[in-house]
């Protein structure tokens, strides 16, 4: 039997929902149990190929004649943009994927990354004391895990302090985890604001990555202005929903293993490991970042996929892969999970893995050292987790000290 043929049982369908907050769906033990890579449906019932073992998804992302343009039809698009694809680096191959990454890198690579680390950790304290003048009890979604990425992203981008609080209501219209009915009109205003920051740019110098990317690249015609639009709305997104996702979830996590939390507390050197354990242990974004399409015939783990073949790689079944992982389904802050797939592998990691590092690792830092005796408000059962959302968060997070 080929990958274009079908078995004759019901193929498994996405999305599967989540039933426990520090477990992937219960279906992906089995699909990984059965084969690398499973025939599936996409939500428009369209075939797929589900990756769902840690080796072969490293092989899918990394292959050369595995394409990450797939037509995906939810691709965002600014109302006057001249070439639609323009800057959307995430969907594009090398050599264009590279072009655009180059000139990221230089400003979310580890060095340029370290020496934010200042500034993020600014906004955290800032954060932490606007939490503390309250008082208790706070929702930590609210007060934390949503303002500190929403600031860090514009920190990052080069937004005038005057208007984070305007993108920072702007993001939190566009999160999938609420489906504000308000966000087509809060892409358009985030997206005019980003035309009229690039315009400033243009006339004087600026500072931040819009404003170094404006000085650099407009000039001589490497950059649009429509392409920088695009790029720094993707930076926007991606910089602030899976960050603030994962600081509330990982919260939740600590709290609820203390043994660990004191590990850390004990030894803060644990920390980076401990944030690439959290990325592994709860893979936000699962299968809805990975989606790929074969350019060729090829032969991944045994199975023959067909050029035109729809893949998707379910992160969070390849970071609790037995063959990968010892004893998956345990939390532990001294595991070397630097090998997890929740950024991606290959050409196509996440180009700002390494702000969201910073950003994860100060924040459970300084949330742990400033306010010890942090608990949960309510029990474990009774938090709103977002099973059903596009990536797995929480919708409040309830706590008292």
């Amino acid at each position: 039997m080929t990958a274009s043929e079908h078995d004759e049982s019901a193929p498994p369908s996405f999305p599967m929902a989540r039933t426990c907050p520090f477990a992937p769906p219960p279906e992906y033990r089995r699909m990984r149990d059965e084969a690398p890579l499973v025939r599936a449906t996409l939500p428009n019932g369209a075939p797929v190929w589900a990756v769902t073992r840690h080796a072969e998804a490293r092989q899918i992302l990394s292959h050369p004649r595995i394409s990450s343009n797939t037509g995906r039809p939810e691709r965002p698009r600014g109302p006057d943009d001249d070439r639609p694809d323009d800057g959307f680096f995430i969907d594009m191959d090398p050599p264009e994927h590279t072009r655009y990454r180059r000139m990221l890198l230089s400003e979310l690579g580890a060095r340029p990354v370290a020496a934010m680390r200042p500034r993020i950790q600014r906004i955290v304290d800032t954060a932490i004391d606007e939490i503390l003048a309250t008082g208790s009890p706070a929702d930590l979604v609210d007060s934390f895990a949503r303002p500190v990425p929403a600031r860090v992203v514009c920190e990052l981008l080069g937004v005038p302090a005057g208007d984070h609080a305007f993108f920072e209501s702007r993001l939190r219209m566009l999160s999938v985890l609420t489906f504000d009915p308000r966000a087509p009109q809060a892409s358009r205003e985030l997206r005019d604001h980003l035309r009229d920051l690039i315009g400033r740019a243009e006339r004087e110098p600026r500072d931040g990555l819009i404003g170094r990317l404006a000085a650099r690249y407009l000039p001589t015609g490497e950059l649009t202005t429509d392409a920088l639009i695009n790029i720094g709305f993707l930076l926007l997104l991606a910089g602030y929903e899976s960050p603030a996702n994962m600081i509330s979830l990982g919260v939740v996590t600590l709290l609820e293993h203390p043994a660990q939390l004191a590990a850390l507390r004990a030894d803060s050197g644990l920390l980076p490991g401990a944030v690439d354990e959290l990325l592994r242990f709860h893979s936000v974004q699962d299968w809805v970042s990975f989606d790929r399409r074969a350019e060729a015939d090829l032969e991944v783990g045994g199975v023959r996929i067909r050029a035109g073949d729809r893949l998707t790689v379910l992160a969070a079944s390849a970071n609790r892969d037995e063959r990968a992982f010892e004893d998956p389904d345990a939390f532990d802050v001294r595991r070397p999970a630097h090998h997890h797939l929740a950024f991606g592998h290959g050409v196509h990691q996440c180009v700002g893995h390494n702000l969201a590092r910073a950003e994860l690792e100060i924040a459970y830092g300084a949330l742990s050292a400033r306010i010890p005796t942090l608990r949960l408000a309510t029990g474990l059962d009774e938090l709103p987790f977002a099973y059903d959302a596009g990536l797995f968060g929480l919708h409040a997070l309830p706590v008292t000290w």
